[in-house]
């Protein structure tokens, strides 16, 4: 199955999954200049808090239709320089947090290997509104299947490559993160890869999100996680400014 965004598709998903922080945001903006009317407010102070709001709604867009529309991540092109199909047949897990742009394309990609799709989604735990109304929206693969973080139905060492794409951080609980990849290095072949891709909580991101970079977690917290489950390799490549790609072995 071939899978064609839309233009400016992630742009689209910001908007419409975080709807709430940008109706929020233009509410608190006419607050602000309803607020005129009412008390004396120093020109310049005014106008640097209005540009901060502004910045803080735009900047994300920005950088989503840079990160999501126009680099090719979603094509996942930048694949190849990681793992390369060579026509043998190789079990893949793909890993999401409810919402799935990738699983067809991974099938693509990989057309010979055999592809299993877990969500790990718990409402009672993973509580973002904008992961919520993203599952609504999510393309299901047909052998998708709904797991507990801490228990993926596979047999040990039994998987090739595991892909990890911009759904772990969904994960708020350090504790969860690690047993879920200690399930994740459980599967793993002596010689399979994980491949996990995360924005961070650095310099980059706060440029891009503001506040919003701290629903991300930093190098040093996912390199903690993945040592505390028993990975030996934790290998780390930038794709864009704003994206890292890890690939790490069991």
């Amino acid at each position: 199955m071939g899978v064609k965004r839309k233009p400016l598709q992630g742009v689209l998903n910001i908007l419409s999954f975080n709807r709430h922080f940008y109706v929020g945001g233009i509410i608190a903006l006419a607050a602000l200049f309803a607020g005129r009317y009412f008390m004396e407010w120093h020109g310049t102070i005014f106008w640097i808090i209005i540009a901060a709001f502004v910045y803080g709604l735009i900047m994300p867009l920005i950088i989503s239709a840079y990160v999501y529309d126009f680099s090719g991540f979603n094509k996942l092109n930048w694949l190849d320089n990681i793992v390369k199909d060579d026509g043998t047949k190789k079990q893949l897990v793909n890993i999401n947090a409810g919402f799935d742009e990738t699983s067809f394309i991974i099938k693509n990609k990989f057309p010979s290997s055999d592809l299993n799709v877990f969500d790990f989604y718990n409402a009672a735990r993973h509580t973002e509104p904008a992961i919520r109304r993203a599952r609504k929206v999510s393309l299901i693969y047909p052998t998708n299947k709904q797991i507990e973080s801490n228990s993926i139905p596979l047999l040990h060492k039994s998987i090739d490559i595991i892909f990890l794409l911009s759904a772990v951080h969904e994960i708020r609980s350090h504790k969860e993160k690690v047993a879920f990849l200690k399930e994740c290095q459980r599967i793993c072949k002596p010689d399979a890869q994980v491949i996990m891709v995360e924005h961070l909580r650095d310099f980059p991101n706060f440029v891009a999100f503001s506040i919003g970079f701290t629903h991300f977690f930093s190098r040093h917290t996912w390199k903690n996680a993945f040592e505390s489950a028993g990975f030996s390799s934790f290998k780390e490549n930038k794709f864009t400014p704003f994206m890292s790609v890890f690939t790490c072995r069991p």
